[in-house]
């Protein structure tokens, strides 16, 4: 017998195969199967936006490891990857190569779909982790073990996530009251993340110069000598979180209705918005101790997956792609744009996210709710 959805009850009709209905609306299709017993809908410009960035993104993979001492092209490249061709060009490309651009790929979609968490959960465009003081949180952490050689033998994603972890759940203590609300944990976060800017620079002045270097570069965002040892940690981590943040996608859209319609809906509001937040703060506590805090990654990808695929709130999957692509094309600018010189990728994306942010707050205050 065919399960039928709400609004094709009134009556059998000839279509559907056994098991299994559809309606379509503007810009999506619902369905709903009975075995399995599945329903969802599907976003055809959804779908065609994310494997457009999906199939960009492998492009830029693929192209910024053509370029090195030794130019390889996108061919010879493509099958260094899968282990064939010329032994040569598989130890550089596998040993040297891959490395870093598997951590520019893992690193855009951890900050992509952790930024798009932050800012459906607060309602909020600008709440991306390194606007509410995570971010900072987890680079005030690596900087104290890098400065005071106090690390405990703590690895640098170790301290990372412990960093990232304690500055969140300050920020939702402070903005507790009876409940958190998204505008809270804003206001908030940029006090923490000033707290722990402060402490940042402090421990940088109080280093010595190679310490303060070695500080200075990983706070930046970097991916110059990324190896498979910090690309591991990043991945085991996401094997996880990813999966977690998808899982969540349905509840949290529940809290932009409001948490008096969520509570309705049976929604827990506290519990999932806490799942929320440490589930964005796994991924970019691991995203920032792979390469650093690379800036308005978190921000820009979600704001610009949303206006693609032009949904009510910003899509995790295209967000995470969206991340990733900006990662890979501004490394790749980072390294080509002064000839001799590899610049931090932080700084890249450091330029190219401030108009972005400034277009942000633009549109907030015209809205009414920029201040």
């Amino acid at each position: 017998m065919t399960d039928l959805l709400p609004a094709e009850s009134s009556g059998p009709a000839p279509g559907p195969a056994p098991g299994r209905t559809s309606a379509r609306t503007p810009g999506r299709i619902t369905f709903r199967l009975s075995l399995p017993p599945v329903s969802g809908v599907l976003r055809p410009r959804l779908v065609v936006v994310s494997l457009v960035l999906a199939a960009a993104g492998f492009l830029a993979f693929c192209f910024g490891m053509t370029f090195g001492d030794i130019p390889f092209t996108v061919t010879e490249v493509m099958q260094a990857v899968v282990g064939t061709g010329d032994p040569g060009t598989v130890l550089i490309v596998e040993e040297l190569r891959l490395p870093r651009a598997t951590a520019a790929l893992l690193v855009g979609i951890a900050f992509g779909i952790s930024g798009a968490l932050f800012q459906t959960m607060t309602l909020n465009p600008l709440a991306s982790p390194d606007m509410i003081g995570i971010t900072q949180g987890a680079g005030a952490a690596v900087v104290a073990g890098i400065v005071l050689g106090q690390d405990a033998g703590l690895s640098t994603q170790t301290l990372g996530l412990l960093g990232a972890l304690a500055a969140a759940l300050l920020v939702y203590a402070l903005a507790w009251k009876r409940g958190t609300t998204g505008y809270r944990i804003v206001l908030v976060g940029i006090g923490v993340a000033w707290i722990c800017t402060s402490i940042t620079d402090y421990l940088m002045a109080r280093g010595g110069q190679f310490q303060a270097q070695a500080a200075l570069g990983w706070l930046v965002g970097n991916l110059n000598g990324r190896g498979w040892d910090q690309v591991g940690p990043l991945a085991a981590a996401m094997a996880v979180l990813v999966p977690a943040s998808l899982l969540l996608g349905r509840r949290l859209r529940t809290l932009q209705l409001g948490d008096d319609v969520a509570r309705g809906l049976g929604t827990a509001v506290q519990p999932v918005r806490l799942a929320v937040l440490l589930t964005g703060v796994g991924l970019v506590a691991f995203g920032t101790a792979a390469a650093g805090p690379v800036a308005f990654v978190a921000l820009a990808a979600p704001q610009i997956a949303q206006r693609l695929a032009r949904t009510a709130w910003p899509p995790p999957v295209a967000s995470g792609l969206t991340g990733a692509l900006i990662v890979l094309v501004a490394d790749l600018i980072a390294r080509k744009l002064i000839s001799g010189t590899e610049l931090p990728v932080g700084i890249v994306t450091g330029v190219l996210g401030a108009p972005v942010l400034l277009w942000l707050l633009v549109r907030a205050n015209r809205a009414g709710s920029g201040g």
